[in-house]
């Protein structure tokens, strides 16, 4: 009995033809409608994760109000000529109008032909090259010893965190009477021992050496926790190993430590480093940006247009915080392209 399978054949190969264009559509998109693929995982991404897009949500508009608009608003009043003199304000029941004008990029154009900001961003970096650098090398050798088992370290522990915890203008206020030419605690130890007093904010290289201390002193803490952190992540196996090998405190110190505190240290670097370049209270509640101008940095110069000098320079003052902004931006960057070729990507 002969059978007909010429149809269903074709039938099977017509609706395997179809389901096979339907799912290449679905996967490659549509050809007339490029934006379709990133639509359709925009819904399944919606879908698939909309609790976590419901707890980011309040985060960012947050974030928004509290830092986009005030960085939206800043780099608009950098192209403009907005002082205390033409802005909007309000005298009794007076109302001015603000009467400032666009000027393009004429603020940054004035600030990097004036000397001013070469000589501030120079001590600026000399500044946060070597607090980063001293805090990260101490921070580190004092992890090393507290990883150690000892007696009394957790006391140790506890007693180096301690100017972390103390706010920042408290410990400033603090160094500032020590700092003191007549009264400070400094010079009367010097004085019992015969040697003049010292003006430590007084002097301009003293003053900056000074600054330099306040800071190491308050930024040593962070760095020995999270060194201590990345030291016990270490395996023991390890030094263990080493040491069977014959390998020496230094060897081990060279070959396994720093190693294995790379990923941790690039990172607190790098946050030390942002957070020093703006490091405001330090400089400004113990030198004021002193004696003249020799400890000012880029950030307390901002603040002075803006808050001190009259009339108050709005837009100036803008366009210093949009070139910090800019090159703490350019570090970063340089910084990760060259933690990424040492094989470090994060």
């Amino acid at each position: 009995m002969a059978v007909d399978t010429g149809r269903p054949v074709v039938r099977a190969a017509d609706a395997k033809r179809v389901r096979g264009r339907g799912h290449g559509d679905a996967k490659n998109g549509d050809p007339k409608n490029p934006g379709g693929r990133n639509q359709g995982r925009l819904r399944r991404s919606l879908a698939t994760h909309w609790y976590a897009w419901c707890m980011v949500a309040p985060v960012v508009a947050v974030i928004g109000v509290i830092v986009g608009y005030p960085l939206v608003r800043g780099i608009y009043l950098s192209t403009t000529n907005a002082t205390e003199a033409n802005v909007e304000r309000h005298i009794g029941v007076n109302h001015i109008p603000a009467t400032y004008e666009s000027v393009g990029l004429d603020n940054y154009t004035a600030i990097l032909t004036d000397g001013v900001f070469w000589d501030r961003l120079g001590w600026t970096v000399v500044w946060t090259v070597s607090c980063v650098a001293l805090s990260f090398a101490l921070g580190l050798a004092l992890a090393t010893m507290l990883n150690r088992k000892l007696a009394g370290r957790s006391f140790y522990r506890m007693a180096l965190i301690l100017p972390w915890a103390v706010p920042a203008f408290v410990s400033v206020f603090t160094w500032r009477l020590l700092f003191n030419e007549k009264n400070g605690i400094l010079n009367q130890l010097l004085a019992g021992g015969g040697i003049d007093a010292i003006p430590w904010l007084n002097d301009p290289t003293w003053a900056k050496l000074s600054v330099i201390t306040v800071n190491v002193w308050l930024g040593v803490p962070f760095m020995l926790v999270a060194m201590l952190g990345g030291l016990q992540s270490i395996p023991g196996e390890l030094y263990e190993a080493a040491e069977m090998d014959g390998a020496g405190p230094w060897q081990r110190f060279r070959h396994i430590t720093l190693p294995g505190l790379r990923t941790v240290g690039s990172t607190v670097v790098l946050i030390s480093g942002i957070w020093t370049f703006n490091m405001f209270p330090v400089i400004f509640l113990l030198t004021r940006g002193g004696p003249g101008d020799a400890t000012e940095i880029l950030v307390t110069y901002a603040y002075r247009l803006s808050f001190v000098v009259s009339p108050r320079d709005f837009s100036g003052s803008a366009a210093w915080g949009v070139l910090i902004l800019l090159l703490l931006s350019f570090f970063a960057v340089i910084y990760r392209r060259a933690l990424r070729k040492q094989g470090e990507v994060w």
